[in-house]
């Protein structure tokens, strides 16, 4: 992948993200084709949370009679009101991110559209979290780690680079595998996850996933994403699988048809959160590495707000760092110890912490 604009900064020993730009306006779109209306944004923040109150109101130069307003938000009806009055419109818990206005304007016999848009930001205050390093094991540093798992007793590991993309089953003491495939030379391996017995695997650029037979590693089929995106991060919950792709989106997944249910918006309060690499699902959360810098964030897949923040620099001044040496990657969660199993790219070291 390629370098990232996202800094890890660290203020007075406390971490902070800062992630993406910051939109500090609204968008109103031009009046409607007939240049009668608009969506009056004089009184409308940039941003707003969840609960929060939107005031509606219209714009209307040509002081035309209006009958009604009905006013949606992503195309659900948030309220009408008669003639031009103002609607105070309660923001729902739900989608972050930007949101679609549109005012459906009833007036003098005919109808006209008037449409804006808003950014609703997270409500939640991330935490930051702290560990505790349980075991320190080596790690092979020809691996360009973008995957890693538990499956059962075993670490499945994803590499990536061109040429050099492998899929590897880990004996996590040693850091030697004892089984290995290696994908074809076009193709630039991403995150992988296990689910119902079998590895997905995705590749960066290609817009290719491959399946396989958790067991011995055998090729069951290929498949191709359900847009033009690319392949960075996954994870999967007892139903679905959940990909990112570098932006601020986290898609899940239907696993048999490989299509998109429906995807979330990660904010970290009134930031968004870009670059989510490896992906872990535990305990109804998702914990992701967030490329170029030493953070991990727990994230709720539900709302994207980002609940937590770990550093992990501590970790990284423990390695031993050669010109190949590359960043921060790879989550993996054995449920039988109730611990994490983190690594970086070409990392000579893996580490088994316990996330408090």
């Amino acid at each position: 992948m390629k370098a990232s604009k996202l800094l890890f900064a660290t203020t007075l020993g406390v971490a902070a993200l800062a992630v993406g730009s910051l939109a500090i306006s609204c968008k109103g779109n031009e009046k409607t084709e007939n240049n009668l209306f608009s969506i009056d944004f004089s009184n409308i923040k940039g941003q707003y949370k969840p609960g929060e109150t939107l005031p509606l109101t219209l714009q209307n130069p040509e002081k035309k009679q209006i009958d009604s307003i009905v006013y949606y938000l992503n195309d659900e009806k948030v309220g009408t009101v008669k003639g031009d009055a103002k609607l105070d419109a309660v923001l729902k818990e739900g989608r972050l991110g930007y949101q679609n206005i549109k005012a459906l304007v009833y007036y003098e016999g005919q109808n006209a559209e008037a449409t804006g848009q808003i950014e609703v930001i997270s409500p939640v205050k991330a935490k930051m979290l702290s560990f505790e390093l349980v075991n320190t094991y080596p790690h092979d540093t020809g691996s360009y780690t973008q995957g890693l798992e538990f499956y059962k007793d075993t670490l499945i590991e994803g590499t990536g680079q061109y040429q050099q993309s492998v899929l590897r089953k880990n004996d996590y003491k040693t850091g030697k595998a004892y089984k290995q495939i290696s994908l074809d030379g076009k193709y630039f391996g991403e995150g992988i996850t296990v689910f119902n017995n079998k590895i997905y695997q995705l590749t960066w650029r290609e817009n290719t996933g491959f399946i396989y037979n958790a067991g011995n590693l055998n090729k069951i089929k290929e498949f191709q994403y359900f847009r033009d995106i690319q392949g960075w991060g996954l994870t999967h919950d007892d139903k679905n699988l959940y990909q990112s792709d570098g932006s601020e989106k986290i898609y899940k997944l239907d696993p048999e048809t490989l299509k998109e249910v429906s995807s979330v918006n990660i904010y970290a309060e009134d930031k968004k959160v870009k670059e989510l690499n490896e992906l872990e699902w535990v305990d109804g959360k998702i914990y992701a590495n967030i490329y170029q810098t030493n953070t991990i964030v727990l994230l709720d897949p539900v709302t994207g707000s980002v609940e937590g923040l770990l550093d992990l620099t501590a970790l990284s001044e423990k390695i031993t760092r050669t010109p190949e040496t590359d960043v921060l990657n790879g989550i993996a969660y054995n449920p039988k110890t109730k611990t994490f199993f983190v690594t970086g790219k070409l990392w000579d070291k893996m580490f088994e912490i316990r996330i408090k």
